[in-house]
């Protein structure tokens, strides 16, 4: 065990210190059709992790949050097709790494696990996936975050975080599952 401690020592000493990384699988394609594995170094985790440390509340670090999901979505579309992604569903001319809102909000919500486990969320804790349906044929689906609250056994207040919405690395729209389960986010028909 000694020996392969050393040899790790000195091979990191000749060749310099390894970057460590944190990869995640984005989904494209509708439906989370096709996947991809994206990488964030740690440098890159670091400034969101230091955005995300001047919130000191659940309000500010909503709103730094939304902010860190569209760098978030930016970095990763550096390294795979949802760049290309368009606000909607009906924007994307059918290129390569469109987004529905399965796909942003599956990848939203293993962006914001991954913050989570990294101990970056500080006044919230990821949520499972919701839904939504108006008119019995219309649905749309978003990631989830609740506020800590050591009051209420199940937690706080409940917010999307949906990414759908915006050009591809704009800020999420965060906002009270309750009023978006009303329909409320912006119109991009």
């Amino acid at each position: 065990m000694a020996c392969r401690w050393v040899l790790s020592a000195a091979l990191l000493l000749c060749f310099g210190v390894a970057q460590a990384t944190e990869q995640v699988v984005v989904c494209f394609n509708y439906g989370c059709l096709s996947e991809t594995t994206v990488v964030f170094s740690d440098e890159r985790l670091a400034e969101a992790g230091e955005r995300l440390k001047q919130a000191t509340s659940p309000i500010e670090e909503r709103a730094i949050l939304a902010q860190v999901i569209g760098q978030l979505y930016r970095w990763a579309g550096e390294q795979s097709p949802i760049h290309a992604d368009r606000p909607g569903d009906f924007l994307d001319d059918d290129v390569p790494g469109k987004m529905d809102c399965i796909d942003h909000a599956e990848t939203t919500t293993r962006l914001l696990k991954m913050l989570e486990r990294r101990g970056m969320l500080r006044f919230h804790v990821v949520d499972e996936v919701h839904r939504r349906v108006r008119w019995l044929v219309a649905q749309h689906f978003s990631a989830v975050i609740r506020e800590k609250d050591a009051a209420a056994p199940k937690g706080g207040a409940r917010f999307v975080v949906d990414s759908w919405f915006g050009e591809h690395g704009d800020p999420a729209v965060v906002l009270p599952l309750e009023d978006w389960l009303d329909g409320e986010g912006p119109n991009v028909s």
